[in-house]
């Protein structure tokens, strides 16, 4: 219990040193890096998740003129890596998506703004590590949004603030990228699945720093600073209740044949505040679940269905579908229904906002259906990979409580800490009743683009690259509702054609 306390406190400690160590200069366009060594629990590895919204930064007047739909980067959710012998730090977008591990993009090639954003994530020279070995061998990857041309090297992979480490770990250097800000953590399946060497997952597992090949995922919502990444554990302070079971759809099953985090979805449903709740046709899918990518796809008549709900009848010139940014503040939700779970996403949370103007964070495809970040930011996740299988709950925050896990059988009986009664109200901090000082459980030892495409790419062979399967593509406790419950009233009135 002592150690678990410990490493709560100093994951609390890590998480308000950013404000901190970043300066005012950098503080829109940078993440800061971390600088203190932080014993973790064994087999618990837990990192921020930094989100970056482009609102923040520079001139979005200038920006939602001079760039198209596809190569905005607005909102992204990046954390840190070091590399080499001494460390180099570099920033890495968190991607289930994908498969590799890759930095150092091409940032001359990058509009002024972005440019500004990707030089400040960092850069390895490998020349400069004496640990690293050139391979010699080259791939490119192609995504949803973007590409990159590599070069495979082994080196150390620390993880900034520990003094984890994995050693002799295979990732790639690009030597050009296009339309990417960062370097990309792919961290779906690995060695013998998806390509043919291990990948970061892979390492972490088989040089015992994790003991599973299990890691959960909390984006947090639009109104926090960052999120959390527990590599081999879970953070029993993101959810209440017990976590429900997704079997993950086999390769063979699924949309596009690759092995992805593919789940099946029951229904789609949205719930304004009427509670006059309407089901969406058809609505019953596959779905698969990708950090990388900024906006959740739909089929393009459901989507068509949602935005007409929203009282959107058109989208606009960059391929949005314009709403009333008043919604924001409207307590509605859209709900995803899978197997014994049911996410619910609120307006605030599936409406995405710049330059003053409001759109849904949906786009259509024809291929298959991806659930990006206006979803996932609303769901607590654990990818388990030992037993094929999401466990998946609706996000909450009463804390921190990052702990390793023993086995991932022990899922099915964890339990979250956080109150029960605040489980269903979506992505929110607000209400919520702190962690107990006891109850750990006996199986806790003591991580974009905006795209109207898929993010899947093309199948590639390179050497020491994919078996074949494509990668993929790279994208917080609500504080309240915003307005009192007079407001809410008469803001729900004067909307009342668009919530019915």
């Amino acid at each position: 219990m002592a150690h678990r306390r410990l490493c709560e406190l100093l994951w609390l400690l890590a998480t308000a040193a950013p404000a901190l160590l970043v300066s005012p200069a950098l503080a829109q366009d940078a993440f800061p890096p971390s600088t203190a060594i932080e014993p973790h629990d064994a087999g618990c590895v837990h990192m921020p998740i930094f989100h970056r919204n482009r609102e923040q930064h520079g001139n979005p007047s200038r920006r939602a003129v001079q760039l198209p739909f596809s190569q905005r980067f607005d909102v992204g959710y990046y954390t840190r890596l070091s590399f080499g012998n001494p460390p180099q730090e570099a920033l890495v977008h968190l991607d289930t998506g994908s498969f590799e591990l890759w930095i150092n993009p091409t940032c001359s090639v990058l509009s002024a703004g972005e440019r500004a954003f990707c030089q400040t994530g960092g850069n390895y020279d490998w020349t400069k590590s004496s640990t690293a070995e050139d391979l010699g061998t080259t791939n490119q990857l192609r995504y949803g949004i973007g590409a990159a041309n590599i070069s495979y090297v082994r080196d150390t992979i620390g993880i900034p603030g520990t003094n984890m480490q994995v050693n002799n770990a295979q990732f790639g250097v690009a030597t050009a990228s296009e339309q990417q800000n960062a370097g990309i953590l792919g961290i779906g399946h690995g060695v013998g699945q998806t390509i043919k060497y291990k990948n970061f997952i892979d390492e972490l597992r088989d040089q015992n720093v994790t003991k599973t090949k299990a890691f959960s995922v909390a984006l947090g919502g639009k109104d926090e600073k960052q999120g959390i990444v527990v590599f081999g554990g879970v953070d029993t302070s993101k959810f209440a209740g017990r976590l429900a079971r997704l079997p993950i759809i086999p390769a063979m099953m699924s949309p596009d044949g690759v092995r992805r985090y593919w789940v099946q979805m029951q229904s789609l449903t949205l719930n304004p505040p009427s509670r006059r709740a309407r089901t969406y046709n058809n609505s019953r899918m596959a779905v698969f679940l990708d950090t990388g990518s900024t906006l959740t796809l739909l089929p393009e008549e459901m989507v068509k269905a949602i935005a007409s709900d929203f009282g959107s009848t058109a989208m606009d010139a960059q391929g949005y579908w314009p709403v009333n940014c008043d919604l924001t503040r409207v307590n509605g939700t859209l709900d995803f229904a899978f197997d014994n779970i049911t996410i619910r996403v609120p307006y605030k949370e599936l409406i995405r906002s710049f330059n003053g103007n409001c759109v849904l964070g949906l786009s259509s495809n024809s291929n298959f259906v991806l659930l990006g970040d206006t979803f996932l930011r609303s769901a607590y996740m654990v990818f388990d990979q030992d037993a094929d299988c999401i466990w998946m709950s609706q996000y909450v925050n009463c804390g921190a409580s990052p702990g390793a896990l023993q086995t991932t059988s022990s899922l099915r009986t964890l339990e979250g800490q956080c109150s029960r009664q605040f489980a269903g109200s979506g992505a929110g901090s607000a209400a919520v009743s702190p962690p107990t000082p006891s109850g750990t459980s006996p199986a806790m030892k003591p991580p974009s683009t905006i795209t109207s495409t898929p993010a899947s790419g093309t199948r590639i062979a390179g050497p020491g690259g994919p078996a074949g399967p494509a990668n993929s593509g790279p994208g917080r406790p609500v504080a309240g509702w915003g307005a009192g419950f007079a407001a809410i009233l008469s803001l729900t009135a004067s909307l009342w054609p668009l919530l019915v």
